[in-house]
């Protein structure tokens, strides 16, 4: 029997479906193969942005301070060189309401100072002179002060602390008068520091301070012509402040 010359090629067309759809399955096959194999990445973390000023609200009812101290003063009523005093500030507030508080502070300063021009005889009868004496100041203050502009970053606190000073100015003058030395007599006087702090919050409860001062000391001589004399002098602290979680 013969067939048309049209037969093989109605067989080929036929057949073109069948691979087509043979060669997409096999395709199809290959993906889910390769698909199920990729390892599986974990998500990347989600990073989180914290403030850590967040909690800053200026409604604790204590603090308290601890700094490096610098004082400038004069050991004698008619000294011409001054002296530079290195010592720690020790401050504590209590805080009536969100402006106003109580601070008191404990303070020694340490150091040497110029001596007016002297000469002696030691024990042995030798000519001898001081120079460069130590001294020293202790304070002990306390008064009001307010909460001036502030926000979460720092805030500017004034304050007038009243009370005395023990200034020590004998112990290094190997038993001669201070009148020797042009200095003050050893004695506890007035003292009266006026200035504030500035504060540079770190936290809730933490902040970098820096405080600038005037202390003004009444101290007085009891040689010669017996007089007393304000000296007003430079100061300056800078540490650590702690406010406490207990609130007004």
């Amino acid at each position: 029997m013969r067939f048309p010359v049209s037969v093989p090629l109605f067989l080929a067309v036929a057949a073109l479906p069948v691979c087509a759809a043979a060669t997409l399955f096999a395709q199809e096959s290959s993906s889910q193969t390769q698909t199920q194999t990729l390892p599986v990445q974990p998500p990347a973390p989600a990073y989180v942005a914290t403030d850590p000023l967040a909690g800053v609200r200026y409604d604790n009812r204590y603090d308290l301070y601890i700094g490096l101290a610098y004082d400038h003063m004069k050991a004698g009523p008619n000294l011409l060189q001054g002296a530079n005093l290195g010592g720690i500030d020790l401050a504590g507030s209590y805080w009536f309401s969100k402006r106003w508080g109580a601070q008191g502070s404990l303070r020694p300063y340490l150091g040497t100072s110029g001596a007016a021009p002297n000469t002696f005889l030691d024990p042995n009868g030798h000519p001898d002179h001081i120079q460069g004496p130590f001294v020293a100041q202790y304070f002990f203050v306390g008064g009001p002060e307010f909460l001036g502009p502030h926000n979460k970053h720092g805030d500017l606190i004034a304050h007038v602390l009243v009370g005395g000073v023990y200034g020590d100015f004998e112990s290094n003058l190997r038993g001669q008068s201070p009148q020797l030395v042009g200095f003050y007599n050893s004695q506890i006087a007035p003292a009266v520091i006026m200035g504030g702090h500035i504060d540079l919050n770190r936290s809730a409860h933490w902040a970098v301070r820096m405080t600038p001062e005037a202390v003004l000391t009444d101290y007085s001589i009891n040689y010669g012509a017996k007089t007393r004399q304000i000296d007003i002098n430079a100061a300056f602290s800078v540490g650590i402040i702690y406010k406490f979680n207990k609130k007004r």
